[in-house]
């Protein structure tokens, strides 16, 4: 068993009455989509505990706000944010306690986790103008019984291939991989997703991202700008049996749409989407609908 499982495990046995999110940084830089926010607050058994000084922002955030890096969904999870601080308790069940500014830096316990010692934060401009989270010295102690990491993502490099260190991606035109030092195209090589653009977004922005580049592939390839190694199907296909061999087809894909259709149907559903690679793979390589 392990160890997600064993603490899923633990969650069934103990139902959990308060769960706190720590954020390093504050509430101007926290990665959420507009949804994720206000569903959080729309949970029927539990409360959102956001203390109004949790979202007083500092002159770096404010000033960030007024400027043109920040999106829409930024300023709109303030929004979102500043209005939970503003509830009142509706005396549910459970609660979710947010704090900004906090990081975990120690863990303490006789043989089993019973408290959290975490840092307080200050925000900062580094080097390279992004905000970043520095430790004022201030502990603040959390008595609780499970601790879930939240790591991050960073991309990393592959041999041969451009890499910009600092920022965790392949520098790219619009998915066209670009020389750092000229500037110019890498033919033949392109990037999509967060090793494209860094750790943003969601499915929805995948979608987009990966159109963006499929196009310009397409262009470059009908411009003959690719060279002919990589532009040959067989070379392709014969490439990717190797490196790849349970890769799926866009016929596997079909299968694995009218499978999960099918796993609908009997529910009154439209799809009951599977939540495991295995099935996945045998559903598009047979094109019968798997078993539940």
């Amino acid at each position: 068993m392990n160890q997600l499982d064993s603490s899923t495990r633990g969650l069934a046995a103990r139902p959990v009455r308060e769960v706190v999110v720590l954020g390093r940084r504050g509430p101007a830089q926290a990665a959420f989509t507009n949804p994720e926010v206000r569903e959080l607050g729309e949970m029927k058994d539990a409360d959102v505990d956001l203390d109004p000084s949790e979202v007083e922002l500092d002159e770096l955030s404010q000033a960030y706000l007024a400027s043109d890096e920040a999106d829409i969904t930024t300023r709109k999870n303030v929004e979102i944010f500043t209005e939970f601080s503003q509830r009142q308790a509706q005396g549910k069940r459970r609660r979710i306690a947010l704090r900004f500014l906090r990081s975990p830096v120690e863990i303490q316990g006789d043989g089993k986790v019973e408290r959290l010692i975490v840092a307080r934060n200050e925000l900062y401009r580094d080097e390279s103008g992004a905000i970043r989270a520095r430790d004022t010295g201030e502990r603040e102690k959390i008595e609780c019984g499970l601790v879930f990491r939240s790591i991050g993502y960073k991309g990393i490099g592959l041999d041969g291939i451009p890499f910009d260190e600092r920022r965790g991606v392949i520098p790219n035109e619009g998915g066209r991989v670009t020389d750092p030092q000229s500037g110019d195209q890498v033919p033949g090589q392109y990037a999509v997703g967060w090793i494209k653009r860094g750790p943003s977004g969601v499915i929805g922005t995948n979608k987009k991202d990966a159109q963006e580049t499929v196009a310009n592939l397409l262009a470059d390839l009908d411009a003959g700008r690719i060279p002919p190694e990589a532009a040959d199907p067989a070379a392709v296909e014969s490439w990717l049996a190797e490196r790849v061999p349970d890769h799926v087809t866009y016929s596997g894909w079909e299968a694995i749409d009218r499978a999960e259709q099918e796993r609908g149907k009997p529910l009154g559903r439209p799809r009951v989407k599977f939540v495991r690679t295995d099935e996945m793979l045998e559903a598009a390589r047979s094109g019968e609908p798997v078993a539940r």
